[in-house]
C-alpha cells in the first residue's frame, strides 16, 4: 500500500495511506456481509462527504462519525479500511486518505500525558490532514479512547482515562465544526464500555452481526476454493454428500473462527498436515465442534 514510511508517522498514528488502494478494494469485496449493510456504510459515508459541508448543523448536526459495533472476527475492521475505499472511489479518489490511528500508543501512566497525547493527536495531527484534503480516520477499538465514564471509578482509574474520554468528546466537536471534510470510522467488540456521549456523536452506529448459516457457508465455500487453487481436492469438499451437515457445525462462529477451524482441520493430524488433500469433510466438521467448545468456553470466563 501506498503508506507513508514508518518512521515519519506521528505519535498515534499507525499509517496514512492515498486512497484508493486496490488491496482494500479486495478486502472490501472479500468481507461476507449484507448487502444493506454495506450500502447503509457507503451512503453515510458519501453524505459526510456531499452534504455535510453545504448544511448548517443546526439544520443536520453531523459529527462526522460511524460506529461498527459486534463480536470479534465479525470484519468490522476489515469493512471500515474497504469503505474508506468506497468513498475514494464514489469521489474519483481526489485526493482521499485513510489514516489508522494506534489508541494504544497515546496512553501513558503519567498523569496528564494520556489527556494531552489525545487532544494533540485531534487538534494538530488529524486537524492538520484534515486541510489537506478529504480524510477517514479509523478509531479501532474506540473504548480504548472514550471509555465509559459512568463504569468507571475515580477510586480505581486514574482520574487521566477520564480526562483523556472528555478530550475526545471535545476534539470531536470541534473537529465537526471546523473540517466538514472528515469522516471518523470507529469499531468497538464491547460497545457497552464505549462512553455514552460518543455514542451520542454517532451519525450511524452499526452492528455487524456473526454470519448466518447462508454466510456461513458461503465463507467456508469461499476458504476452501481458495484452498483449491493450491490443493485442488479441497475445493471439492463443498461437493460433498455431507457438506451441508457440515455447515451446521459452523453457524455460530464469526468469519475469523470459520478459517482458523478450517486451518485447525489440516491439521487435525501429522498425515494431513503433510497432505492438505487428504483432509475430509468429518475433521472439518469436528474441528468445527472444537471451535464451538472453545468458543462456549471463552463466553463462560
Amino acid at each position: 500500500m501506498k503508506d507513508i514510511s514508518s518512521a515519519d508517522l506521528p505519535k498515534g498514528i499507525q499509517s496514512i495511506t492515498a486512497l484508493p488502494e486496490p488491496k482494500l478494494a479486495e478486502l472490501w469485496d472479500s468481507i461476507i456481509v449484507d448487502d444493506d449493510l454495506r450500502q447503509r456504510l457507503v451512503s453515510q459515508a458519501v453524505l459526510n462527504f456531499s452534504v455535510r459541508h453545504k448544511v448548517n448543523r443546526t439544520v443536520l448536526p453531523l459529527h462526522g462519525v460511524i460506529l461498527l459495533v459486534g463480536p470479534p472476527g465479525t470484519g468490522k475492521t476489515s469493512l471500515a479500511k474497504g469503505l474508506a475505499n468506497r468513498a475514494a472511489d464514489v469521489f474519483k479518489g481526489s485526493g482521499f486518505r485513510l489514516v489508522e490511528v494506534e489508541a494504544h500508543g497515546l496512553t501513558s501512566s503519567a498523569m496528564g500525558k494520556t489527556q494531552r497525547a489525545v487532544a494533540d493527536l485531534f487538534s494538530q495531527t488529524i486537524s492538520e490532514l484534515a486541510s489537506a484534503g478529504p480524510t477517514i480516520v479509523l478509531l479501532d477499538e474506540v473504548e480504548t479512547l472514550a471509555v465509559d465514564r459512568a463504569k468507571l471509578s475515580l477510586d480505581a482509574n486514574p482520574v487521566d482515562i477520564h480526562r483523556a474520554t472528555d478530550a475526545v468528546l471535545v476534539q470531536l466537536d470541534l473537529l465537526a465544526e471546523t473540517h466538514k471534510n472528515l469522516l471518523f470510522v470507529a469499531t468497538s467488540n464491547f460497545p457497552e464500555a464505549v462512553d455514552s456521549a460518543f455514542i451520542s456523536r454517532c451519525d450511524l452506529v452499526l452492528e455487524v452481526p456473526l454470519p448466518n448459516a447462508e454466510a456461513c457457508r458461503t465463507i467456508l465455500e469461499d476458504c476452501l476454493a481458495g484452498l483449491g487453487a493450491t490443493y485442488p481436492k479441497i475445493a471439492a469438499l463443498a461437493k460433498d454428500p455431507e457438506f451441508a451437515k457440515c455447515v451446521a457445525h459452523f453457524v455460530g462462529l464469526d468469519g475469523r473462527s470459520i478459517r482458523k477451524a478450517v486451518a485447525n482441520a489440516l491439521a487435525s493430524d501429522t498425515r494431513v498436515a503433510i497432505d492438505p488433500e487428504s483432509v475430509t469433510i468429518n475433521q472439518l466438521s469436528r474441528a468445527a465442534m472444537v471451535a464451538q467448545q472453545n468458543r462456549k468456553l471463552k463466553g463462560a470466563s
